[in-house]
């Protein structure tokens, strides 16, 4: 089917769900919207970010995308299950996926779960893991200093290590052995964490699993694009086309992104 992939985040976070994609599926087309002007949706009430995700996938919908890709854990757990029933294509969340990775990886049935304040109090992972897994430990920790670092384009260095390590100290009176970066825009702040967290805890991302469900979906329903050309991402923002274009083009390793503005 030669109609794109939509994902949409709160900001640049959710390209390592759409990096993910493109290398498994290079042939799909992909359309990626990232609301960096109302970055972060963390801290916001769940009402505004559902309002917000609707925004934003009415409008993926009038580019007609075949499926959506919600790439945000905060937009997942409070306004995937309403678009999912609503939206006339599939639509896809990360923190099911995410929290099947860390079922799978934890041998001592101690997980920890970094996100937003938004998907900590939801309990959407503790839920989900649960259900996967109820002999699991689940701890979650909020770390809203996270999404502005990368949103700024500062998450390399030493400043972002040390933000990264006060925002982690409560972990060290912890027990566990793998961690779930709870928010897509984390893994770009993955190398820090895991020197903080040390060589015995797995850090995992829910990006991996993510671009597998979009994959399995494709196969099983014989959607895929036909066309075997590779296909350049498009990508919309309701904030600075500059940054977006530079951490884009860093993250994704792209000579030149097509970034557009979009405004809701």
């Amino acid at each position: 089917m030669d109609r794109p992939i939509g994902v949409l985040d709160s900001g640049v976070g959710g390209l390592t769900v759409a990096k993910e994609i493109m290398r498994l599926l290079p042939n799909e087309q992909i359309i990626y919207v990232g609301d960096t002007a109302r970055c972060p949706y963390g801290p916001r009430s769940p009402q505004e970010v559902r309002k917000f995700t609707w925004q934003i996938s009415l409008a993926l919908q009038k580019m007609n995308v075949k499926m959506l890709v919600i790439a945000c854990n905060t937009a997942t757990a409070v306004a995937l299950n309403s678009l999912a029933r609503k939206m006339p294509f599939p639509v896809l969340g990360v923190i099911f996926p995410g929290a099947r990775a860390a079922s799978k990886a934890t041998k001592s049935h101690k997980v920890v779960v970094l996100g937003t304040q938004g998907t900590v109090k939801s309990g959407a992972y503790e839920y989900a893991i649960s259900a996967l897994s109820s002999s699991c430990h689940v701890e979650a920790l909020a770390c809203p200093t996270f999404v502005p670092l990368v949103e700024s384009n500062e998450y390399d260095g030493d400043f972002a290590y040390k933000m990264v390590q006060e925002a982690l100290a409560p972990l060290k009176i912890k027990s566990f052995d793998t961690v779930i970066l709870g928010c897509t825009h984390y893994p770009l702040l993955q190398p820090h964490i895991e020197k903080v967290v040390g060589p015995g805890v797995t850090v995992l991302s829910s990006a991996e699993e993510t671009a597998n469900d979009v994959k399995d979906y494709l196969d099983f329903h014989k959607q895929h694009n036909p066309d075997q050309l590779i296909k350049q991402p498009i990508f919309y923002t309701t904030g600075s086309i500059p940054m977006f274009k530079d951490i884009a083009e860093r993250w994704l390793e792209l000579e030149d992104a097509d970034v557009r503005r979009i405004q809701f």
